[in-house]
């Protein structure tokens, strides 16, 4: 047996760059960035954290579900870009809802973590440990993408998706996933700890800090230092990413759909990673499917990595646009690199 979604919840920052806002940090346009991403703007976090975006999506997805938060059995939260290690973010989570009876984990598995944190809860509640499970997406990307980067920095935006999944006998439920760590370098950002200590050292004690505009390290002694430093953003393979997402994520929805023994034609809408407009368009058309199956709202927040499905998720269910029965395959695709597509019935 399985769960449903029984409600969902997003926070977004109010505050937002738009693509004009850009121009005046790099050498770019709004018809440059919208032609080739679909992005016009993405939120960004101001006195928000990562961990308090979740919670504020998490309440909202409790408060729509209608249950008690002492009902919630486990609460998995989906980030790469935390700003807390230690507690993990669900557990600050826990604690700011007041879910004490949940016990509490986070994954990393990029953009396609919601859909990992979803597929994990289903087994939970398969093998009978869970009745009521809270997962969250949460991403702070702002704070580790370069601002000096038009490769990346136009891509990327803040925000929390949610949602309650709850132990239901008309449940429907099957995935398929893939792990290909051999193309781990198309899409990279390594630990800033790593290099602390060392950079100190180097610099003999000297403070080592980011400007207003989150341009450049000042005060590196030697060329590697910046080096390491740029490593600790985002560093993407836009190319080889996309040449993956176009050719992989279909073929792994058509696995899925042969699976279940469904054809797409049956499928109501397919909920996907929101990377950008050129990707999607192309697995719909690889698909044969109509872009409008496709819902989009990346033009509005750019990719929020494993925040994406579920802030969509959330606009779908308050716009109305999902109704019991419908038929739905998510599919995410990430770092790692990581692919997941999984069906299931609203």
């Amino acid at each position: 047996m399985f769960g449903k979604i029984i409600g969902t919840g997003s926070y977004i920052p109010e505050h937002f760059i738009t693509n004009e806002d850009l121009t005046n940090y790099i050498d770019t346009s709004d018809e440059w960035i919208t032609d080739r991403t679909g992005v016009k703007k993405r939120h960004i976090m101001q006195d928000e954290t990562t961990a308090d975006m979740a919670a504020e999506a998490a309440k909202k997805a409790v408060e729509r579900a209608g249950i008690n938060v002492d009902e919630i059995d486990m609460i998995i939260v989906s980030s790469v870009s935390s700003n807390v290690i230690l507690p993990n973010t669900a557990c600050y989570v826990q604690d700011k809802i007041g879910a004490v009876n949940a016990f509490c984990f986070d994954i990393n598995t990029a953009c396609t973590g919601f859909i990992m944190a979803y597929n994990t809860a289903q087994s939970y509640i398969d093998i009978g440990l869970v009745q009521t499970a809270l997962i969250i997406g949460a991403e702070g990307l702002s704070k580790i993408v370069d601002w000096s980067d038009r490769g990346t920095c136009i891509l990327f935006g803040d925000g929390a998706g949610a949602a309650i999944v709850r132990k239901d006998d008309k449940a429907v439920f099957d995935t398929v996933m893939y792990a290909d760590g051999s193309m781990g370098a198309a899409l990279t950002c390594n630990n800033g700890f790593a290099y602390r200590a060392t950079l100190i050292d180097k610099t003999e004690n000297k403070s080592i800090y980011q400007n207003e505009e989150n341009k450049q390290i000042s005060k590196c002694s030697q060329e590697n230092d910046w080096n390491q430093i740029q490593n600790t953003y985002v560093q993407m393979n836009g190319q080889e990413i996309f040449r993956f997402a176009v050719k992989q994520v279909p073929e792994c929805i058509q696995e899925l759909m042969k699976k279940i023994q469904i054809n797409k034609d049956e499928i109501d809408m397919f909920v996907l990673h929101q990377a950008n407009s050129r990707i999607l368009q192309g697995i719909a058309k690889r698909l044969k499917v109509p872009l409008e199956k496709i819902p989009m709202n990346v033009s509005e927040y750019g990719n929020t990595s494993s925040a994406c499905i579920p802030i969509l998720l959330d606009e779908l269910f308050q716009e109305g646009k999902l109704k019991e029965g419908d038929k739905i395959i998510m599919s995410g695709f990430g770092a790692g690199v990581t692919l997941a597509a999984t069906y299931l019935e609203v």
